[in-house]
């Protein structure tokens, strides 16, 4: 069975920065709760310290690996929780994610959140994701 998504936005501002509020999911038979996923290179040392705009690409690229180890993709995602330890450098650099969500066709709801710090000191974002197939 396909798995249906239908947008629920009673208001639609979300969408000029990619996202609905929320997403009614059906006939989906399998789903992935990842890890979050950071600019990390295959032996999970931090990459491009201080370049937010290379850390989401990567941080992206990560989050895909998982996903296509499980048979996704991006298209599959239904929530996408960003955490950052710069919100405006983020904002700044949102695009890079925008335009990855645009071109997978899907507006995962997102949450943004602010953080001190990640897990290492050089990291600035982390994306956390829940896929349905």
């Amino acid at each position: 069975m396909a798995v249906e998504r239908s947008a629920v936005n009673p208001v639609e501002w979300s969408l000029r920065f990619g996202f609905n509020q929320g997403e009614v999911v059906s006939g989906g038979t399998r789903t992935l709760y990842c890890a979050g996923q950071a600019a990390t290179n295959a032996e999970g040392e931090p990459q491009h310290e201080g370049d937010m705009g290379a850390q989401l690409e990567l941080s992206l690229d990560n989050l895909e690996a998982v996903l296509r180890e499980a048979g996704m993709s991006l298209a599959n995602l239904v929530r996408l929780n960003v955490y950052t330890t710069d919100v405006d450098l983020l904002t700044r650099n949102y695009g890079v994610l925008a335009s990855r969500l645009t071109a997978a066709g899907v507006r995962p709801p997102s949450t943004l959140l602010g953080v001190e710090r990640l897990a290492f000191p050089a990291m600035m974002v982390e994306l956390e994701g829940t896929a349905v197939a």
